[in-house]
């Protein structure tokens, strides 16, 4: 009969003491081989890889036979700006220079030459205007021939070149009575010249007619002698300065206030005095 074998019972599990000694814990635990990362493996031919990479982390580095062009490209912008500054910078320059020199050459040429303005004077008037005292649906026809003195004795070395279409206007109490042309001549340095003129209104000329309260205070006036009127001119000139330097052709207004004593025949005229505007040479006055 065969033997039977039966197993043995189980014993309890029972957790060994700790170990107090740890030189002989290192001498019975065994030896093991540091791991050591295995090489990656190649990938095998034709495989290709997609890499997202964020857009403000992209660098973007020319390659090595372009760099130097890729450096030129990048440097013309600031280039430019500094051209486009020192333009800029000399063009401003230039303008200011310019604007020295032409200051330095209106004032020297003030000091060589002082220049003055020319004084005006209505020396005479002589009248046909008895016809404004009466009424009437027309306007009556007016003529008046007036000298003008103008006086050029106040500059040694500044000539007075009046030009053609230069206007002359009489007006009573800011009503046109008669208008003319200022003649055209050259006034020489110390010199004066009275201009006669014939100015006339009325009839066809479109003048127009006096109010009657305008009549009788003229009709007052003319009996005390005493007749106010306003002689106004506007004369274009140009200013010699010595024989070689001219200025551009600017407009001169002159406004005369006179009194007459009478509206027919030669009167005599009081002045009280004139006023000379000129622009842009306001400084030349």
């Amino acid at each position: 009969m065969a033997d039977r074998v039966h197993p043995a019972p189980l014993l309890p599990v029972s957790t060994p003491p700790p170990d107090t000694n740890p030189d002989a814990s290192a001498e019975t635990a065994p030896l093991r081989r540091p791991t050591t990362p295995s090489p990656p493996l190649a990938p095998p031919p034709g495989t290709s890889y997609i890499v997202h990479v964020p857009k403000d982390q992209v660098l973007r580095v020319p390659p090595p036979d372009r760099a130097s062009r890729y450096t030129k490209l990048a440097a013309r912008p600031a280039r430019r700006r500094r051209l486009l500054r020192r333009a800029c910078c000399g063009a401003c320059c230039a303008l200011l220079l310019l604007l020295v020199l032409a200051a330095a050459f209106v004032g020297a040429a003030y000091l060589v030459f002082r220049p003055r303005a020319p004084a005006f004077s209505v020396a005479s008037l002589s009248l046909d205007a008895a016809a404004l005292l009466l009424g009437g649906g027309a306007s009556p026809p007016v003529r008046i021939d007036a000298a003008v003195r103008a006086d050029n004795a106040a500059n040694r070395k500044v000539g007075v070149d009046y030009r053609g279409g230069g206007e002359v206007a009489v007006s009573y109490s800011g009503v046109r009575l008669a208008e003319g042309r200022w003649p055209a001549f050259y006034q020489a340095p110390r010199n004066v010249t009275v201009v006669a003129m014939p100015l006339t209104g009325g009839g066809n000329g479109g003048v127009a007619l006096l109010t009657a309260e305008q009549r009788a205070s003229l009709l007052v006036e003319a009996e005390a002698g005493a007749v106010p009127l306003t002689v106004e001119a506007r004369v274009p000139v140009r200013v010699r300065l010595g024989k070689v330097l001219r200025t551009w052709t600017v407009d001169v207004w002159a406004r005369c206030e006179v009194t007459v004593d009478k509206l027919a025949g030669q009167a005599k005229a009081a002045n009280k005095g004139c006023t000379v505007k000129v622009k842009p040479l306001w400084w030349w006055w």
